[in-house]
Parts: C-alpha cells; sequence; structure tokens
C-alpha cells in the first residue's frame, strides 16, 4: 500500500468532482442510508463530519442537524462540500485536516466516513482523542469505513473501527447499522 497523499485528494478533487461517484453510485446511496440511520431522525443539534469528501454525505446529514460543520482538508474538496451545502440552512463547509482542533469545544454526533485508513496509526489516535474530547456524553459517533483494502491507504482498514474506538480512552455501545463483505457502518453511543 502507497497513502495516497493531501495533493493526491486535492488533485483528485479538481480533476472531478465525484471521483468515487458517491452522488450516483447505488452502493454508496446504501452506505449514506446506514449512515442517516445510525444518527437516528434527528435533529440532534450539533453535529460534525470529519473529511465530508465531495459534501455528498454531508447533504444527507444536514437535516439531521441544526449545525453542522463539514470538515474537508482539500481546498477543491471544501469547495464541493460548500457547493453541495449551498442554500442549507445552518450548515457550513471548512477546511480542516485531521488531526487538529476541531472547530467546536461540543458536538452531539460525530461522522467519520472513508477516512480512518488514510491517516497513519499516530493520526488516527490523535483524531480519536480529538473525538472523544468534543462528543459529549450520551453523543452518536458514526463511523463508516471499508473493511477491504485498497493501494492508497496508509493502514489497513478491517481493525480500524475497533482501533479508533479503543484509541478514544471512552466506552461505548456499538451497534452495528450495517455491514457487507466490503463496508460497516455502525452507531457508537459514547458512555
Amino acid at each position: 500500500m502507497r497513502a495516497i497523499t493531501l495533493d493526491g485528494f486535492e488533485r483528485t478533487f479538481a480533476a472531478d468532482p465525484d471521483p468515487w461517484q458517491t452522488f450516483r453510485n447505488r452502493d454508496e446511496a446504501v452506505k449514506r442510508q446506514a449512515i442517516l440511520h445510525a444518527i437516528g431522525p434527528g435533529p440532534l443539534g450539533r453535529i460534525l463530519e470529519l473529511a465530508a469528501g465531495n459534501g455528498s454525505n454531508s447533504v444527507a446529514v444536514a437535516p439531521r442537524a441544526l449545525r453542522l460543520d463539514a470538515t474537508e482538508a482539500t481546498a477543491a474538496g471544501t469547495t464541493l462540500v460548500a457547493k453541495a451545502l449551498a442554500g442549507t440552512a445552518r450548515a457550513r463547509a471548512i477546511r480542516l485536516a485531521v488531526p487538529a482542533r476541531l472547530p467546536r469545544a461540543t458536538y452531539d454526533g460525530v461522522v467519520v466516513a472513508e477516512l480512518l485508513y488514510y491517516l497513519s496509526p499516530r493520526a488516527m489516535r490523535r483524531t480519536a482523542c480529538d473525538v472523544a474530547g468534543v462528543l459529549r456524553p450520551g453523543g452518536t459517533l458514526v463511523l463508516a469505513h471499508h473493511r477491504i483494502d485498497f493501494h492508497d491507504f496508509a493502514q489497513h482498514a478491517a481493525p480500524l473501527h475497533r482501533q479508533f474506538l479503543h484509541a478514544t480512552g471512552c466506552d461505548w455501545r456499538v451497534r452495528p447499522v450495517h455491514r457487507n463483505r466490503r463496508w460497516a457502518v455502525l452507531a457508537c453511543i459514547r458512555a
């Protein structure tokens, strides 16, 4: 495996606003519905979305939140997220590469989808601690990731949900929402 860099993501989004067909692909639509199911009917209050990509999940998550902070590490991706959220009340696109100080001190929900395997183990552990620091007790953490490896990952996919939750140092009630041979979505309630 050779991990894609932020510059690589920047070039990818600059060349194609939907490089993984997240707006059009049926499997991505199923995954998005699983993410929404994990969040619940809402509204949740404040939701943080890390690595929002092109905003395909953001636009679906926004109605479940009183406030949505959708973060993306690349300039091109942040522009795409802002475009997807245009006209959506109380939602904003923020350029932010994790690990980093998160936009607000407290969130009721955090969505982490298609991110963890692109982070180094150290960056993932730091991001887990950052998420634990802002997610209120009783808050919902949604994890949605592939279970199979791709050539541009920094880490193997299969154990990442378990490793991320362990790195938070928190206790969780974990509910599998959807799992197939390719990906899994978990709803994790912070104790």
